[in-house]
């Protein structure tokens, strides 16, 4: 960044700032019924404003099965493949490199904290309907090259783009005056400054990290939010964003997303008031409502109503006596059924959640398969976009710094990621059968309908559609060798 880029850093963080301002109330309310934060944060809420815990749990288990149907731990959930450009001869060349390149990936994100640092973004993925997750490059000797962050939807500022798209970002990270000083030192804090932060040590400062789109690549710069200082502490770049922010779903123009429990907030707020009062109904119905002659003897400050408790009374007078309530027809069970069921409706619960009955025969599970697929398509393909495809593209980055893989796979005319996950596989079982389908027919068709089938490639597309290792797969398989792969395919289908 030019060294006078300071006054354009802190405008833009001001209108980033702006612009995020009329989301925060949402925000606030969305924690405070389904993921209550105590973080001290501007979306912390009151634990005692809580009654009913039904969708802090859907939020819980939507994350849970978000994390299993697109980065399961310890499974292959990607892998490089050539991409559609690539001559077939040079495909099978790569493809063994490839392979290699996959499992070496793998195994950085499985020895990282991944799987923790992106269970707790989709937790805010549910609840705020936006989650960022930084990733950076861990220090070398450490046992994964990844190192992962959630930051919390209060630290991350959004800069927008053309159409609501994410350009920028701005990260406010709470420091003490102690450690910024020893972090930047007393030249780039200036003399004064440094003074400031030499009287006051416990100081909490906030400093914001800007990655912003520059002309060949991403500009990195360091300052003190609230006037603090007056310069840029840190300046740098990037290739590619540490910062990666995907969301549930948006509005047209939007900036941040929207989430499953925006919608269901209204039946969320009913069910936990109906909670409240059912509480306080059962508060009356244990202890009694009672009624007592003013007769200056008993005094109802000063009564217990315990077991064995003597309570004294004026001679004529009838003391203290229970106050009948009248009879009513209760119908908070019906009320808050509905409202729960609603509320597990909206947040996919029951039906993406584990199964409650008995084990599924074969036919539900692809039933239950294909359910997921459909209701995730949408939210799938956002999250392939923004999530899936920079989080491959960061971290072949990082090892192609490194060395350790090669400069070609980050070039996307070469190499391309394939996704693995449980919600992938279903939507490529759809497409091998209809391949399957196909096959089945053209046989039927006989000696001109399957010489029109291409044997070898369609094996070579079945072994890279179901995830076959390459070292499985011949450089030039035979057509009396693809025969037999399909037949067996056909089998069993």
């Amino acid at each position: 960044m030019p060294e006078l880029a300071f006054a354009e850093l802190t405008s833009r963080f001001r209108a980033a700032r702006e612009r995020r301002a009329p989301w925060e109330p949402l925000w606030r309310d969305c924690y405070a019924y389904a993921l209550n934060r105590r973080d001290g944060g501007p979306t912390q809420a009151s634990v005692e404003t809580q009654f009913d815990g039904t969708a802090a749990d859907a939020v819980e288990q939507l994350a849970a099965s978000l994390l299993a149907e697109l980065t399961p731990p310890w499974s292959a959930w990607l892998a490089l493949e050539t991409a559609a450009g690539v001559r077939e001869s040079e495909a099978a060349v790569l493809a063994h490199e490839l392979e290699a390149a996959t499992q070496l990936l793998l195994a950085h994100f499985q020895r990282s904290n991944f799987a923790v640092e992106i269970h707790q973004c989709f937790l805010d993925l549910a609840c705020a309907g936006t989650a960022t997750l930084a990733f950076e490059e861990a220090p070398t000797g450490t046992g994964s090259a990844f190192r992962f962050t959630a930051v919390p939807v209060q630290d991350i500022f959004i800069e927008a783009g053309p159409g609501g798209q994410v350009r920028g970002h701005f990260r406010v990270n709470r420091l003490r005056a102690a450690d910024l000083r020893q972090r930047y030192g007393d030249e780039r804090l200036g003399t004064e400054l440094a003074a400031r932060f030499t009287r006051e040590p416990d100081r909490q400062v906030e400093l914001v990290e800007a990655v912003l789109p520059d002309s060949a690549s991403l500009s990195y710069g360091a300052f003190l939010a609230d006037g603090e200082g007056r310069t840029v502490l840190d300046r740098g770049s990037f290739e590619t964003s540490p910062f990666l922010t995907f969301r549930w779903t948006k509005g047209a123009g939007d900036v941040y997303g929207r989430s499953p429990v925006m919608t269901a907030l209204p039946d969320i707020k009913t069910a936990n008031k109906v909670v409240e009062l059912v509480l306080k109904n059962a508060a009356m119905a244990v202890t009694g409502m009672w009624q007592a002659d003013d007769d200056g003897v008993l005094n109802p400050h000063n009564l217990r109503l315990v077991p064995g408790a003597v309570i004294p009374k004026a001679p004529g007078s009838s003391g203290l006596t229970p106050l009948a309530t009248p009879g009513r027809f209760d119908v908070s069970d019906l009320i808050l059924d509905d409202l729960r069921g609603r509320i597990r409706h909206t947040l996919l619960v029951d039906r993406l959640g584990p199964v409650g009955g008995g084990r599924m025969t074969a036919t539900e599970v692809l039933e239950r398969s294909a359910e997921a697929a459909r209701l995730l398509g949408a939210i799938y393909g956002r999250l392939q976009a923004e999530l899936l495809e920079p989080l491959f593209r960061r971290a072949v980055a990082i090892l192609v710094r490194r060395g350790e893989v090669s400069a070609a796979l980050a070039d996307r005319r070469i190499a391309q990621v394939r996704h693995l996950g449980p919600l992938a596989r279903a939507q490529a079982r759809d497409d091998i059968r209809h391949v399957l389908a196909w096959l089945e027919h053209a046989e039927k068709l006989g000696k001109d309908g399957i010489e029109t089938v291409d044997l070898p490639a369609v094996a070579r597309w079945l072994a890279r559609t179901l995830g076959v290792p390459a070292e499985l797969v011949r450089d030039t398989p035979t057509v009396a060798d693809a025969a037999e792969a399909i037949a067996a395919a056909l089998a069993a289908e």
